[in-house]
């Protein structure tokens, strides 16, 4: 039996009312064979007592820091990774849609090995920021799923270090993409599924035409509910005041039964929406249960671009979701592809983002902020059941440069410690685990 005691640490939940403060006291989290045995306060003496020999155990001392669940990033395109200055691939206009015909017009050349060193580099950045889930999205609109092999690989290859869900996602549309040898982008995505893919995607606001977009929400939930899978839709990313692809998205899902299991990405389309429709559009999105995925630093790049001032901010409506009780995560989306030319996985500087550009900056709002980048993460992806610093799940945690929740927000904290299962991958100023070749803290 292996058995591991951090001790002197601050405790972060990421539920309500779970803020660690330096007046709070201080903790100890005992871990056995990977699970979280104990979590409280002098936990030392309190196995002495118990006759337990403390000089066997190994023993961690946390220095007061804060420690929480891993981050989350529910929103990530592995494949597309480091390729913003490939040839050809520069995105001139800084459009989403440019950004679409670059990536077409240049991924022919793909490969399984090239994908997954690209994606490697990606995963070893987000993990050292403390990420260790991660919803990546695979293009399907490749008759090869050249993409998707890849990151299905990575995922059986890492799965001891970093949780990948794969979403067969058709970036050039389910119904306005077609192969070379007829196969429809629909007819792509199933294949994926039948692959291993944890998710089904789409992206209706890219289709030809209103009707290709709502018959691909159509097929998407159909889909879901044939392969028991998760559903990630790439959602109304638009300025469009008009696009409605959410309000139908998340009727077929509760229809359906798979609200919960249903992600809805961007949905930029709400920052230009009028109160009226958004209000209410809110209460069938609480009893679908339906979640959110804001990717705020590449919607603020590309959205708003036909606008001279005033100029949208092109994010979805974070802070009035919330309080709608409606569930939201976040996601880095790109690092340096089309889309956008930075990115280097830092969750908590798009947490930064958000809360700017939501007005989320109430000390009650600051306080509960690590939520977005954890709990929520967790539930957006399906896995609240086995994640959280709770006894009897998987001892995955990190340790943050803080002792409290407003001090790691305020300064953009570093990661000081990445646990999983029990196992330290990484210290500050170490490599991460071998698992990912790698790079240097």
């Amino acid at each position: 039996m292996t058995t591991t005691l951090f001790t002197n640490v601050h405790i972060a939940t990421g539920m309500p009312g779970s803020t660690a403060a330096e007046t709070t006291p201080l903790q100890d989290i005992l871990v056995e064979d990977g699970r979280f045995k104990k979590i409280g306060q002098r936990l030392v003496s309190k196995l002495a007592t118990q006759g337990m020999d403390i000089s066997s155990i190994e023993t961690i001392d946390l220095e007061g820091k804060l420690a929480c669940p891993p981050f989350c990033d529910t929103h990530l395109h592995l494949d597309y990774v480091f390729t913003a200055r490939k040839p050809g691939a520069v995105n001139e206009s800084g459009t989403l849609f440019e950004g679409i015909q670059r990536w077409s017009e240049t991924k022919s050349d793909l490969t399984v090995d090239e994908v997954k060193e690209r994606a490697r580099i990606g995963i070893a950045k987000e993990m050292r920021h403390g990420v260790q889930f991660i919803r990546s999205h695979a293009d399907v609109t490749d008759p090869n799923l050249t993409s998707l092999k890849a990151l299905l690989e990575l995922k059986e290859e890492l799965k001891d270090t970093v949780t990948l869900q794969i979403v067969s996602f058709p970036q050039e549309g389910m119904y306005s993409y077609e192969g070379p040898h007829g196969e429809s982008g629909a007819d792509l995505v199933e294949e994926g599924l039948k692959m291993g893919a944890d998710c089904v995607g789409g992206i209706p606001h890219f289709e030809q035409c209103r009707e290709f977009g709502e018959r691909s929400m159509h097929t998407v939930v159909e889909l879901a509910s044939k392969y028991n899978k998760l559903i990630d839709v790439h959602c109304d990313e638009t300025d469009d005041p008009n696009s409605r692809y959410l309000e139908l998205l998340s009727a077929l899902a509760y229809r359906a039964g798979i609200g919960s299991k249903t992600t809805a990405s961007h949905t930029c389309s709400l920052g230009s929406a009028d109160n009226a429709y958004f209000f209410h559009l809110t209460k069938l999105l609480k009893a679908a249960h339906i979640n959110f995925a804001c990717a705020p630093t590449e919607n603020l790049y590309l959205q708003g671009r036909q606008d001279t001032f005033p100029k949208r901010r092109g994010i979805t409506r974070v802070k009035e979701l919330t309080e709608a009780g409606v569930n939201v995560s976040l996601g880095q989306d790109s690092m340096q592809d089309p889309w956008y030319p930075v990115g280097n996985g830092n969750m908590m500087l798009i947490l930064d983002y958000v809360l700017h550009l939501a007005q989320m900056m109430s000390f009650e709002e600051i306080d509960d902020a690590l939520k977005f980048l954890t709990v929520n993460g967790a539930t957006t992806l399906g896995m609240r059941d086995s994640y959280g610093l709770e006894a009897g799940k998987p001892a995955n945690f990190i340790v943050l440069d803080a002792s409290s929740v407003f001090d790691a927000v305020y300064e953009r904290c570093d990661v000081l410690r990445s646990v999983r299962e029990g196992r330290t991958l990484f210290t500050r100023n170490t490599s991460i685990t071998t698992d990912l070749d790698l790079l240097t803290l």
